[in-house]
């Protein structure tokens, strides 16, 4: 190929074609992707978060919604004198700009209180482990009620003068009163008593006592 017939390639209307497409191919992708980024991204796109604490959940989604905000139910919980079903906390907090279609996280109000288990303290434990255990767990206890047996021994657990064992729910808002031993015996308990040498007494204050059977001495 000599020179004049390279050149002569160029004066193609097929390789300038073919460049035309390549730049428009090109111009289109770097279009697309700049303008597709800043719509999948919401770009210069931003509102203010709601405020839709204690309101009803139906209510707060559809002013979330309507903000271009979607919605999450995160957790539950419960707050006397709140209805139920209105909505504690909300992340992010009311007044932050975020963009359109953000997630906002919302706690729920629940129409009963969380109760919790009862642990194993009963005939287990004595009176200060077990006040211990049942305050970390997050029980209200009130004063201890004293009964017969081992001092400070846990002998029952009682809630609204209901005995309960272990492994039962308890609502957090019910107290607890435990049952513990005060230090004297029922006198309907057994009671082993051991044969035991008597100190201190001699043969005439033992025979004078009346403890003894009286025989009569055959020869």
């Amino acid at each position: 190929m000599n020179t004049s017939e390279f050149f002569s390639k160029f004066k193609s209307r097929y390789l300038w074609g073919n460049l035309a497409a390549m730049v428009a191919v090109v111009f289109v992708v770097c279009f697309g992707v700049k303008y597709g980024l800043d719509i999948y991204t919401h770009h210069g796109e931003v509102v203010s978060i709601p405020n839709v604490r204690h309101k009803t959940f139906s209510d707060a989604e559809y002013l979330l919604k309507q903000s271009g905000l979607q919605v999450v139910v995160s957790d539950t919980g419960y707050v006397p004198g709140i209805k139920p079903d209105c909505i504690l906390e909300q992340s992010p907090a009311p007044g932050e700009r975020v963009k359109t279609g953000h997630v906002i996280y919302l706690t729920v109000n629940t129409s009963h209180t969380p109760t919790i288990t009862v642990p194993d303290v009963i005939d287990n434990c004595s009176l200060r482990e077990a006040m211990a255990k049942l305050s970390a767990m997050g029980f209200k206890l009130t004063q201890p009620a004293f009964v017969d047996g081992e001092k400070d021994w846990v002998y029952g657990l009682r809630v609204k003068g209901r005995h309960v064992v272990a492994g039962e729910k308890v609502s957090v808002n019910d107290y607890i009163t435990i049952e513990v031993g005060s230090g004297q015996r029922d006198a309907d308990m057994d009671i082993n008593y051991t044969d035991a040498p008597i100190e201190d007494a001699s043969e005439d204050e033992f025979y004078e006592s009346g403890d003894v059977d009286e025989f009569q001495e055959v020869p």
